[in-house]
């Protein structure tokens, strides 16, 4: 079953995006800190990643951008899916691990973070900044309970 399938993929995506989150805080404590950090990181990562795909099929969120990137006001003429698709997965398989903060409290730390997360995406952080806050208001407003629902 597609559900199934997804949702694991948003354990596995919140489990890297924690892993990484934990390395980088632990590396403050040395290489044994890295580790445990990652390995803390990870672990929590993928408790909020499966939250999020219970929430939001993935398969259906990027299915949801790819059809109306080239639509935002953010869109930059002559970019393609390829530019646009990390943004939206990076809003998504970060969310989880912030849940319950505002994209603005964390919008650093997630800007330090982007050119290791962008893959083949030829945008650079100020580019793709809305794209990745446009993914985490679409998962914000169907989480149960969450705070911020205006999208602000």
């Amino acid at each position: 079953m597609n559900v199934k399938k997804d949702h694991s993929i948003g354990e596995g995506t919140g489990a890297v995006a924690g892993a990484i989150a934990g390395a980088a805080v632990g590396s403050a404590a040395g290489p044994v800190g890295t580790v445990v950090g990652a390995i803390a990181g990870g672990a929590l990562g993928a408790k909020g990643g499966g939250a999020v795909a219970e929430a939001v099929n993935p398969t259906e969120y990027a299915t949801h951008f790819e059809q109306s990137y080239k639509t935002t006001p953010y869109y930059i003429s002559g970019s393609e899916w390829r530019d646009y698709e990390p943004a939206y997965k990076y809003g998504y398989d970060t969310y989880g691990q912030y849940q319950g903060k505002k994209f603005e409290d964390i919008e650093n730390e997630l800007e330090r973070n982007w050119d290791s997360t962008r893959s083949q995406s030829r945008l650079a952080w100020n580019e793709a900044r809305s794209a990745v806050r446009d993914g985490w208001h679409h998962i914000e407003r169907r989480m149960p309970g969450d705070f911020d629902k205006d999208g602000r």
